[in-house]
């Protein structure tokens, strides 16, 4: 399956009402792992290139969008797929609980401050869609003011592309049972036991929520400028090959066009070249004694 086979595959058609206990969490098609981790790898090299590209270039930015429910596999692929690009021109936003500075303005001023400029990539680590997710699940504020917010991430959304900005959004779709055992494997580690709380297991009496929560994201935020993908994700190899595959196929897509200098190559080389050689031919040459 290519890049442009994940996307036929995996995309959420604009207009589908879709319900994802339709969609396998668990599906790898017939990839094998060692296989999948080769071409991924692969794919990490090409990313980088083009990220470089898109950096030279200078006039247009790419904003990844990762959701998932809790231990769904985002710092995973921040890791493993997007950690291929260069710090410089790339950075991560993650979107914790806001501040109180932060709810005091609308909910969106705290994403603006992260969207990429031109030649960077953004990447958000959950998102504007927590405010259309979470609080809705939670009751934290009143239906009548988060149902407008669809409205208001579609023209944000809109606002971007119109200024440069590619969007790619993934929802990272782990079954109930994989989640738990991601929960079971932090606890036994001790490196990983600061990312598992009480609270985790607790979200999970909520699920059916979260997962109606996102239905409805995906129906009435989903454009041809800005996607959704569904990626299966109990396998941690499978997730990052499909997204790797998707990004990779929509930046080459994108057709970056790296500006040519505007100096004259062949004088420059002969220039500084020949002062280079002659450099080393004087550095060379045996010192007179006096008498």
């Amino acid at each position: 399956m290519t890049g442009k086979r994940f996307i036929k595959d995996l995309r959420v058609a604009p207009g589908d009402h879709i319900r994802l206990r339709d969609f396998n969490p668990g599906y790898k098609g017939s990839y094998q792992k060692h296989d999948a981790l080769k071409k991924v790898e692969e794919l990490r090299d090409k990313m980088n290139d083009l990220q470089q590209r898109l950096f030279a270039e200078r006039k247009r930015s790419l904003l990844i969008v990762l959701q998932a429910l809790d231990a769904g596999g985002k710092d995973g692929v921040i890791k493993h797929v997007i950690g291929s690009m260069n710090p410089d021109g790339c950075h991560v936003a993650n979107f914790k609980e806001p501040t109180q500075q932060e709810l005091s303005h609308d909910f969106l001023w705290r994403i603006e401050a992260q969207t990429p400029a031109k030649g960077e990539v953004a990447i958000f680590n959950r998102s504007h869609y927590e405010d259309v997710l979470i609080v809705r699940v939670h009751n934290l504020v009143p239906k009548a003011l988060w149902s407008q917010r669809y409205d208001q991430i579609n023209d944000f959304e809109r606002r971007l592309v119109q200024n440069g900005t590619c969007i790619l959004k993934f929802f990272l779709h782990i079954s109930k049972e994989e989640q738990l055992k991601r929960f079971d494997e932090r606890l036994d580690d001790p490196a990983k036991r600061w990312k598992i709380s009480e609270s985790d297991y607790a979200e999970r009496e909520y699920w059916d929520d979260y997962l109606r929560a996102y239905e409805e994201a995906f129906e009435r935020c989903n454009t041809d400028d800005a996607p959704w993908f569904v990626i299966p994700a109990d396998h941690k190899w499978f997730r990052d090959l499909a997204i790797s595959e998707i990004v990779v196929s929509t930046m080459e897509g994108m057709d970056f066009q790296v500006p040519q200098p505007t100096v004259n190559i062949e004088e420059i080389r002969r220039k500084y070249h020949s002062a280079a050689a002659e450099g080393r031919r004087s550095a060379k040459s045996p010192k007179r004694r006096g008498r």
